[in-house]
């Protein structure tokens, strides 16, 4: 619930504070770049090197609702084919800075009258995850969503069986806003859905933690973090 509350001028009941209504924009094929490495669109040609970063390892996609893992890089080429051609999830892929495709994820249920928007459709690859790339995906596209699109909220949904998503959730800054009950019927089981949120009003310190975490002076000498994410994101005590 917002704090302040404008009345309604002739019956005085509450109506919430007033909300500039321009719509947000959409994503975009943008290249977003990063101290280790960048984000930009997904193409056909990223097929190789995501294969490679992700056969063999099935649990990836053990939560996805709908897809995955795939039997042959052909299956998946196909796959990966389809989605570069979505406008809604619009799929990126997390490239290092050697060039080579690790990852993907994704901007979708895009809502650009109401501002509303969502990442999902993450495919962290092991060699993507526990990463400061994999931080540095994930607040760049952050930014992207609240500084140059305009959106006012910024979505994170996981089955809420998926305990490794609802740690990165928290993590990253999202709040846990509750769980949606048997929203789903995902590949023949019930999926409950955990919902997160991030608030425009929420990105400056959001922001400010992410770039204090992913500075270089933050690792020490073998590449352990003097300070964790979470710790920055936590709430007052």
């Amino acid at each position: 619930m917002t704090d302040t509350s404008e009345r309604h001028p002739f019956t005085g009941q509450p109506i919430g504070p007033p909300v500039d209504a321009t719509p947000a924009r959409r994503p975009g094929p943008v290249v977003l770049e990063g101290r280790y490495g960048r984000v930009e669109k997904l193409r056909p040609e990223h097929d190789a090197d995501l294969w490679n970063a992700v056969k063999g390892h099935d649990p990836i996609w053990t939560y996805m609702s709908a897809y995955g893992p795939f039997a042959n890089f052909a299956a998946f080429t196909e796959w990966l084919a389809g989605r570069t051609r979505l406008d809604d999830p619009y799929s990126y892929a997390v490239v290092e800075s050697s060039g080579r495709a690790v990852g993907i994820a994704t901007l979708m249920e895009i809502r650009p009258a109401m501002r509303v928007i969502e990442v999902g459709h993450i495919v962290y690859s092991p060699a993507l995850q526990r990463t400061r790339l994999g931080t540095e995906a994930q607040y760049l596209l952050a930014r992207y969503a609240f500084e140059t699109l305009g959106y006012r909220r910024y979505e994170w949904k996981c089955n809420a069986l998926n305990a490794p998503s609802r740690r990165a959730a928290l993590r990253y800054g999202f709040v846990y806003e509750g769980t949606l009950r048997q929203r789903m019927i995902a590949k023949g089981h019930n999926r409950d859905d955990a919902y997160y949120a991030m608030l425009d009003s929420e990105w400056p310190a959001r922001k400010a933690a992410f770039e204090r975490w992913l500075a270089p002076e933050n690792f020490d000498a073998d590449g352990k973090q003097r300070v964790s994410l979470s710790e920055l994101n936590a709430p007052p005590a």
